[in-house]
């Protein structure tokens, strides 16, 4: 700011910085939200000089009382008086946060901050609003850079509040956040401009009251500058964050994969992005899936990503929390709500072949065919499927077709001995999730002698001496094909 700050050199620095970031167009509706305080009581007047002489602005002045001090009667009356004088719309509301605290099981200030911000965009919406102005300022930005570093925060967290972020059809303006509190303060006493002060702002019983009161003024006793140094340091990350935010995206657009309301990736591709890139991937990935609730949890990301890097099991599942689970099946990396239900426990007799057998647990159709070993076979179909054929006056009847059981083995053809059903998926590398969704079949002496799409067993196979075949094929019901 310039060394003499006054209500004119405010506003130029807002029409550059409005100018830099899009902030508003002409004739768009702005509500600001006015507590009465010099930041947001410098805002109103600057926003309202701009919108006199140099960008038509509709305004309206948002004001909410939070019922907590006895002041706040007289802020509201303040803000009131400012808004009427100036022309301006005025809107307010009354919020009960004790009620809600103990409704929601939130501290005051998230309680305050769901209420208060939940006015701004009904107010918003009901002046058809393009935007929200917000009286933040830099040393606003510096106490949340501070507070997430703290906390812990990656990159993105160090970002701070952006001076511009949509959020529920209407953007978060915020004008004032590359201004300090000294420069907003000495412009309200310069143009006379009347102000609330807050008395709850000198208790440190709030966290960002602390870090204002107690952490800055320590961490200053070895840097003078650190508040202008966090803001700095919000705007470096800003942009950094921003570049690795379209690396991300460009990595998510491809490698993703949609499929059934899944997302899936392929290990090795994901393997080959730097550290930083495979975070962002599986960030990006779980606010996909979490319909806007954000995930920035750095301890869930790294028990997705530690595991796929380690390659160390080509097959686990993850329950992530939230209703989301990841699982890794040989090459491929799912994400989705909830593991895949397991089909239901199902089985159907056959005393002789029928031309169709229809399994509604898996959506799948069996159709069958006696015919002579030199007839033709079922034509093709569309979609998945699976066919097998038998020596039809070997087979034992009657023929079952049910879910696999746990311990169900097979005599493969070609191998002395019989085999667990459960290593022969896995030898054929045919995902858990797959897996419920495969029948067997078993012949009359319990024999497993068919997993339709992966083995046959040596039981009942064709030969020079077959004089009529058993023709299986296991499809998707909807499959259509012509006998």
């Amino acid at each position: 700011m310039e060394s003499r700050t006054n209500l004119n050199t405010l506003a130029g620095h807002v029409l550059r910085m409005a100018g830099e970031h899009g902030l508003w167009k002409s004739n768009d509706t702005i509500v600001v939200a006015v507590s009465g305080g010099p930041d947001s009581v410098a805002l109103l007047h600057v926003l309202h000089r701009i919108s006199r002489l140099h960008v038509p602005l509709q305004l309206v002045c948002a004001h909410v009382h939070h019922g907590l001090r006895a002041d706040s009667d007289g802020e509201e009356e303040l803000v009131r008086r400012m808004a009427e004088g100036l022309g301006i719309p005025f809107e307010s509301a009354r919020i009960d946060v004790p009620s809600y605290m103990k409704e929601s099981g939130k501290g005051f200030e998230e309680a305050a901050r769901e209420k208060r911000y939940a006015f701004l965009h009904e107010t918003a919406r009901r002046y058809g609003a393009a935007s929200i102005a917000l009286g933040h300022h830099a040393d606003d930005q510096a106490e949340t850079v501070l507070m997430h570093l703290l906390r812990g925060s990656g990159l993105t967290g160090l970002t701070g509040m952006k001076i511009k972020r949509r959020e529920k059809n209407v953007e978060l303006i915020r004008p004032f956040l590359r201004i300090y509190k000294t420069d907003l303060v000495s412009v309200c006493e310069q143009e006379g401009l009347a102000y609330a002060v807050d008395s709850s702002n000198l208790s440190n019983e709030y966290r960002r009251n602390a870090i204002r009161l107690d952490v800055l003024p320590f961490l200053g006793q070895y840097n003078g500058q650190i508040r202008q140094s966090l803001v700095q340091l919000a705007e470096i990350a800003g942009g950094e964050d921003d570049f690795m935010e379209l690396a991300a995206d460009h990595a998510y657009r491809n490698m993703v994969r949609h499929k059934n309301g899944r997302l899936y990736f392929e290990a090795p591709s994901f393997l080959a992005l730097h550290v930083a890139l495979q975070r962002r991937l599986i960030k990006l990935i779980l606010n996909y899936l979490s319909a806007g609730s954000e995930i920035t949890d750095f301890h869930k990301i790294e028990l997705i990503r530690e595991p796929i890097v380690q390659n160390k099991s080509t097959t686990w599942s993850l329950d992530i929390g939230g209703g989301l689970a990841c699982i890794r099946e040989y090459d491929m990396i799912w994400f989705m709500h909830r593991p895949q239900e397991q089909s239901k426990s199902y089985t159907y007799e056959l005393q002789t072949a029928v031309p169709e057998l229809f399994i509604p647990e898996i959506g799948k159709k069996m159709k069958m065919k006696v015919q002579s070993p030199n007839d033709s076979y079922f034509s093709n179909a569309a979609g998945t499927c699976a066919e097998a054929v038998f020596d039809a006056g070997q087979l034992k009847y009657p023929l079952t077709i049910r879910s696999r059981l746990p311990g169900d083995t097979m005599k493969v053809m070609g191998l002395n001995g019989s085999k667990k059903v459960k290593d022969i998926f896995i030898d054929a590398k045919i995902p858990p999730s797959a897996r419920s969704r495969i029948p067997v079949l078993v012949d009359g002496s319990g024999n497993i002698i068919w997993i339709p799409g992966v083995r046959r067993s040596a039981h009942a196979a064709v030969g020079a001496q077959t004089v009529s075949v058993l023709h299986m094929r296991l499809e998707d019901a909807e499959a259509v094909e012509q006998l």
